[in-house]
């Protein structure tokens, strides 16, 4: 296995992460800032207040988004599975 492959399947592998991961911590993320911003504005100083709109737009971005979420994994798994050969060369 050669430097280029290992580097390629790396690569591979955290894009693949990146955009798997993206859409439930961009949801997670806008809603505790909008809700951060509600909690400024009203002096509503409660800790727990965030917590279930966070959990309730990560649900919903997991099922908007949980079809892609899938393609992109088993795309990479396909990709993996059918590059096996060139991964496990002999010396």
């Amino acid at each position: 296995m050669t430097q280029d492959i290992i580097l390629d399947m790396v690569r591979e592998g955290l894009y693949t992460i990146i955009i798997t991961a993206a859409p439930p911590l961009i949801m997670g993320l806008t809603v505790g800032l909008i809700v951060s911003i509600f909690q400024a504005a009203t002096s509503i100083q409660e800790q727990t207040m965030a917590f279930i709109p966070k959990i309730l737009a990560v649900l919903l971005s997991l099922l908007l988004f949980g079809p892609f979420m899938i393609t992109s994994l088993s795309q990479f798994f396909q990709y993996m599975v059918s590059n096996l050969p060139y991964f496990v060369q002999p010396r």
